[in-house]
């Protein structure tokens, strides 16, 4: 299992609430990935970041899923590029499940 983490720069006067709903709108197509374990999604006010951290069996299903259609939507939405890191999962640990 891999976990992936993507980032990108939020466009300024892009406040919290419009990333949230944002975020919101794209949460059902990640549900209905067959290939997807979990997804955060991930905000710095500060910093002016957002992103996701995802788990999945290979990072060949990461990049799969993360291709030319995800970087434009990146583009268009948020006028910037994400950049990925990759690491080996070897343990997880979940608590709460279904919430």
């Amino acid at each position: 299992m891999i976990t992936e983490i993507v980032t990108f720069k939020i466009p300024e006067g892009m406040d919290r609430d419009r990333l949230i709903a944002l975020f919101e709108e794209s949460a059902e197509i990640w549900r209905a990935h067959p290939k997807l374990h979990r997804k955060n999604y991930l905000y710095d006010p500060e910093a002016r970041v957002a992103g996701g951290v995802y788990t999945w069996d290979s990072a060949a299903d990461a990049k799969e899923a993360h291709g030319e259609a995800f970087h434009a939507r990146v583009a268009e939405t948020f006028g910037s590029t994400p950049e990925f890191q990759y690491f080996e999962t070897p343990v997880v640990v979940q608590n709460r499940l279904s919430q």
